[in-house]
């Protein structure tokens, strides 16, 4: 029984939220790479412009950068899809949202429902 600091009264009970937690390591991960991978997706397209129009040229680091992000997302992606056994439909979905350039945030918004129990996990 907790007891204020102030008075000698008993502290009323915090209620108890149960929150559904789809626990999948594998989605997590997807989760975490989708957002920076979006990200450096939409700064290599800058830097591909800014390379043809300017004497600015930092392909060759965020290609590089872009590219660990992206084959991290595959694998994590994969893993994930084995992980959750996915349909068809939702596991081409995911690796679709990676080739898009803002498609890794609508992947991350997605996992993170999942995540939280909020988007039942799609299966065959």
């Amino acid at each position: 029984m907790l007891v204020s600091r102030f008075t000698s009264e008993p502290a009323p009970p915090t209620p108890h939220i149960e929150v559904s937690i789809v626990n999948s390591s594998a989605v997590h991960r997807l989760r975490l790479v989708s957002g920076p991978e979006g990200v450096s997706f939409i700064l290599l397209l800058i830097c591909s412009v800014l390379k043809r129009t300017t004497s600015f040229d930092a392909v060759p680091v965020m290609g590089m950068v872009h590219g660990v992000l992206f084959i991290l997302y595959v694998v994590f992606w994969i893993q994930a899809w084995q992980a959750q056994k996915w349909g068809a439909k939702r596991g081409v979905l995911m690796f679709v949202l990676a080739v898009l350039p803002t498609g890794g945030f609508f992947a991350e918004r997605m996992l993170a429902k999942e995540e939280r129990g909020e988007l039942k996990p799609a299966t065959a």
